[in-house]
C-alpha cells in the first residue's frame, strides 16, 4: 500500500494532472478534449495521462479511432482513507501558537 500511495501522491503533485482529474469528474473525455484547455503539446498531455494511468487514477480505452480517459475513483479513495487518519488532530491555531512562542522564546535582545 505505501508504494501505491507514493504513486498516487506523486501523480497528484502536479497541478496539470489535478486539473485533468477535475475535468474528468464531469464525464469521460477524449484525449484531444483533455488537451484542449492546456497550452502544451498533445505529447506533453499524453505523458501526464500515462502518469495518471499508472497511478490508477484514470483508465484509457480506445473507442474506434479515439482514445478516451475515464476517472477511476478507487485510487483516490485509498489516499483519502489514509489521509482521514490524520483528521483526529485539532487544526493548529496559528495566532495562539505565535503568542505562545512570543511568551516562551526569548527575543535576540534577551538571549
Amino acid at each position: 500500500m505505501p508504494n501505491d500511495l507514493d504513486t498516487v501522491f506523486a501523480a497528484l503533485a502536479d497541478p496539470t494532472r489535478r486539473a485533468i482529474l477535475a475535468m474528468l469528474l464531469e464525464d469521460d473525455m477524449a484525449v484531444t478534449d483533455v488537451a484542449e484547455p492546456f497550452e502544451m503539446s498533445l505529447a506533453a498531455i499524453s505523458k501526464h495521462l500515462v502518469i495518471l494511468t499508472k497511478a490508477g487514477l484514470i483508465s484509457q480505452e480506445k473507442r474506434g479511432r479515439v482514445k478516451w480517459c475515464k476517472l477511476e475513483p478507487d485510487a483516490l479513495r485509498t489516499a483519502s482513507v489514509w489521509m482521514q487518519g490524520f483528521g483526529q488532530f485539532e487544526p493548529v491555531n496559528l495566532d495562539a501558537f505565535e503568542r505562545f512562542l512570543e511568551i516562551e522564546l526569548p527575543t535576540p535582545d534577551e538571549a
